[in-house]
């Protein structure tokens, strides 16, 4: 190492080399997931989808600097914060915080405000026992402000997609059909067959990703009926929005798990 040191111009290209807190470290994209959370129980369970999520975690080639969650259960007005201290305050998930790299997100988007403390939500925690269940990763969250269109989210989202090359897994957390009341209804029948209003719209997504056609999602509520019961409230539908405004136009997106119960779609994808 110190033979490298006449190398290095500055003291900024010195921290990165040597991977210090704050200093992203510049190398290959890291990929983006999009994660349809569900039940916190399963943070502890074995089942299908808790396995996908392992597999998503096992297939990074290149071991995250820091991870970034946009999770449907932080929800802001007015303002979208980041969190910078939310060091060992989740106790299904105990794993640092990291100011020093989200005060260097804060010098490049200077559109967020800091938030000092913050606990994981299940969001995040409950995914990432089985993504990342090392618990050596410092985790971040970004929240949703919910007096914003779905335009200003994407636009934000874009702003983010230089930290892909920084070593920075970006995750959006949520749903893309979720009416928890409809579901809870279905469910005290003993039945999780899925509505037919939660496939379609499922499928309707689906479509729009396959076919690259993202901006026909900021309109899903033209859909009518079947948008209003599958999306009642747009906080579990947003992170897929800041997932699908990272990928760049020829990036692959693949689907990592797939299935519909009662009125919620657990859809997981990866780009890159």
């Amino acid at each position: 190492m110190l033979s490298i040191l006449p190398l290095l111009p500055d003291t900024e290209k010195l921290a990165a080399v040597l991977q210090l807190p704050g200093h992203f470290r510049e190398g290959e994209k890291m990929p983006v997931f999009f994660i349809g959370h569900g039940n916190p129980a399963n943070a502890f369970r074995d089942n299908p989808f808790t396995r996908s999520l392992q597999a998503m975690g096992n297939a990074l080639q290149t071991r995250p600097s820091t991870i970034l969650v946009v999770s449907a259960h932080w929800q802001t007005l007015g303002e979208t914060l980041i969190s910078t201290k939310n060091t060992f305050t989740t106790p299904e998930y105990k794993v640092s915080g990291s100011p020093e790299y989200a005060r260097a997100i804060l010098q490049e988007i200077p559109a967020l405000k800091e938030e000092e403390y913050r606990e994981l939500d299940h969001g995040a925690w409950a995914i990432l026992r089985h993504i990342a269940p090392a618990r050596d990763i410092p985790v971040l969250e970004l929240s949703i402000d919910m007096g914003q269109p779905a335009s200003y989210h994407w636009k934000l989202a874009q702003q983010l997609k230089s930290l892909r090359s920084k070593g920075v897994l970006i995750i959006g957390s949520g749903n893309i059909v979720h009416n928890l009341e409809l579901s809870a209804l279905k469910m005290a029948t003993l039945s999780s067959k899925p509505f037919h209003w939660a496939l379609e719209f499922d499928q309707w997504v689906k479509g729009r990703i396959d076919e690259r056609d993202f901006s026909s999602l900021f309109f899903y509520y033209k859909l009518g009926k079947i948008a209003d019961l599958a999306v009642p409230t747009t906080d579990h539908f947003i992170p897929m929005l800041y997932s699908l405004a990272l990928a760049d136009a020829n990036e692959p997106i693949s689907y990592t798990y797939e299935e519909v119960f009662s009125g919620i779609s657990m859809r997981c994808l990866r780009i890159g």
